[in-house]
C-alpha cells in the first residue's frame, strides 16, 4: 500500500476513498502508522459516513505504505500549555465491530498493539507475506481489557490468547493463518487488489443477511447494544417487508380490526 495525498477536506492523518467499496488509509507511515487522538477521531469519522452511505457496502482498511499496517498508539503527553488528548480509540473498534457492513483489514505490514486489535475487528483480515501480528501491552505498562481480548479468545481461543498477551512474542503471517488470527496471504504486490477482489465479493451479497450475520456475531459481546442491533434488523425486516406487519398497520390508521386471524398457522 503506498501512500497518498489527503482525499477528504478535514483529515490530515487518514485517507478516504469511498465509493461502493470505500477504501480507509492511516497515512502516518513515519510513524509507523501508529494513531493519535486525531487518527482515531478521523477514523470514527470515516467509519460512521462509511455505515451512513446509501452507496457503500464494503470497507478496506489498510495503511500506507509496505513496512506498517499500524503500531498502535503514540504517546501525546501534556504540556504546559495543552492537557493530553483523549484517545478514542475504542470507538473505533466499536464501529468497526458494530456496523453493519463487513470491513476488510489489509494489514500491509506491522500490526502491534493497538494496530494489532484494529485488524482483529475487522471482519475478514488478509496479510502480506511479510506481515508480523503483536500484542506488547505487559512490555510497556499498557493493556487492552476490552476489545483486544474478547475479540483474540473468541478467534484464537483462551490459552493462545494469552499467550499472545502475556508472552508478547511476534507472530508472522503464516503463524497468524495457523492459529486463526488472519483469513489468508498474500504477497504484498498483490494486496490491495486482493483486498478489493474479496470487496467486490462481498457487495455482491444480500446486505440485510451480511447486517443480520455481523450482528448476530456481535450480540454475544455487546450484551443489549448487539440485541438491540440485531431485533432492530429484524424489526426492519418484519414491519417493512411481510403482509402480516402491513395489516395490522393499515388496520390501526384505519380504526378498523385487523384480519389476524390469517396470520396464524
Amino acid at each position: 500500500m503506498t501512500s497518498t495525498s489527503t482525499s477528504s477536506p478535514g483529515y490530515t492523518d487518514i485517507v478516504v476513498e469511498p465509493g461502493v467499496i470505500t477504501t480507509i488509509t492511516i497515512n502516518r507511515p513515519g510513524q509507523g502508522n501508529k494513531f493519535r487522538a486525531r487518527t482515531a477521531i478521523e477514523l470514527a469519522d470515516a467509519l460512521r459516513a462509511f455505515r451512513d452511505s446509501a452507496s457503500a457496502r464494503v470497507a478496506v482498511l489498510t495503511g500506507a505504505g509496505e513496512r506498517f499496517f499500524c503500531i498502535g498508539g503514540e504517546h501525546e503527553p501534556p504540556t504546559s500549555t495543552a492537557p493530553a488528548a483523549a484517545m478514542p480509540i475504542v470507538d473505533v473498534y466499536e464501529l468497526l465491530d458494530t456496523s453493519p457492513k463487513p470491513v476488510i483489514a489489509a494489514v500491509n505490514g506491522y500490526a502491534v498493539g493497538g494496530g494489532n486489535v484494529l485488524a482483529l475487528a475487522c471482519d475478514l483480515t488478509i496479510a502480506a507475506d511479510h506481515a508480523v501480528f503483536r500484542q506488547v501491552g505487559p512490555m510497556v505498562g499498557s493493556f487492552d481489557a476490552g476489545y483486544g481480548t474478547w475479540l483474540l479468545e473468541e478467534t484464537v481461543g483462551r490459552k493462545r490468547a494469552k499467550e499472545i498477551w502475556y508472552l508478547n512474542r511476534k507472530y508472522t503471517a503464516r503463524e497468524a493463518l495457523r492459529i486463526g488470527l488472519i483469513n489468508e496471504i498474500v504477497p504484498i504486490a498483490g494486496l490491495a487488489a486482493r483486498a478489493r477482489d474479496l470487496a467486490t465479493e462481498l457487495s455482491r451479497r444480500s446486505p440485510a443477511a451480511l447486517a443480520a450475520l455481523k450482528a448476530a456475531f456481535s450480540a454475544r459481546h455487546s450484551g443489549i447494544a448487539g440485541q438491540a442491533r440485531l431485533a432492530h434488523d429484524q424489526l426492519l425486516t418484519f414491519y417493512l417487508h411481510t403482509e402480516e406487519a402491513t395489516e395490522m398497520s393499515a388496520a390501526f390508521t384505519e380504526r378498523r380490526a385487523p384480519d389476524s386471524g390469517r396470520f396464524y398457522r
